[in-house]
């Protein structure tokens, strides 16, 4: 854990304190927080209970400082890394797919398409995966990003089999695909790269599992 993510659980701590020299420490150790996993004096602020009680929102992997190491390890055991690739693999390739087939039923390349395939990833990977670490989320940029330069792809072999009067399945079968990545960059653009971009970020934030706020107080027990 970096300083800045310890200090998120320490200003909901009650032992919290701000020191004019060091800022927010623990008041019992009038220093700077040193857990990485869990802190074992974690005390939530009565404050801070009553509205995670009350709110309903999702809050992503905040998982409290003191959750006990049992609950914790539970947690990991529910991951499933292997599934939530998979499925992010399958769900990204229909999202490619789709993306094409939209192309040539519209002759537009609708570059919108990419986040909604970023976000299609990224739930996919958080409801069959149950990820709380980090590898979740890296796995879920690298698939959405992956699965939108296929469907961007795909999407300009179509507009050549149009060009060309051919049919697509004509086109996917002969196209020489040792030209794949000249023919990418020859037709990309700067908006693909903005595209790219979000649905990347789409795919790793939405790939973590989230609690309920009242989830969050149950595990701080």
């Amino acid at each position: 854990m970096t300083l800045s993510e310890q200090l998120v659980f320490c200003k909901k701590c009650h032992n919290r304190r701000f020191d004019a020299n060091q800022g927010l420490v623990c008041s019992l150790t009038s220093a700077k927080p040193n857990f990485q996993t869990t802190c074992e004096t974690f005390h939530l602020d009565e404050r801070m209970q009553a509205e995670l009680l009350e709110s309903s929102e999702e809050i992503t992997t905040e998982i409290p400082a003191n959750i006990p190491q049992q609950k914790y390890q539970a947690l990991l055991q529910e991951q499933n890394l292997s599934l939530a690739i998979t499925g992010g693999i399958l769900v990204g390739l229909l999202g490619a797919v789709l993306w094409a087939a939209i192309t040539v039923a519209t002759g537009w390349q609708i570059g919108y398409i990419a986040l909604a395939i970023g976000a299609g990833v990224g739930f996919s990977m958080r409801y069959l995966g149950k990820g709380i670490e980090q590898v979740f989320g890296i796995s879920g940029a690298a698939i959405a990003v992956f699965s939108c330069v296929i469907g961007n792809f795909l999407s300009v072999l179509a507009f050549i089999a149009d060009a060309e009067g051919l049919t697509y399945l004509d086109t996917l079968l002969y196209f020489d695909y040792s030209y794949t990545l000249e023919l990418l960059a020859e037709t990309a653009q700067f908006m693909d790269l903005v595209f790219y971009a979000i649905t990347g970020y789409e795919g790793y934030k939405f790939a973590f599992r989230q609690f309920t706020g009242s989830e969050l107080v149950s595990m701080a027990k």
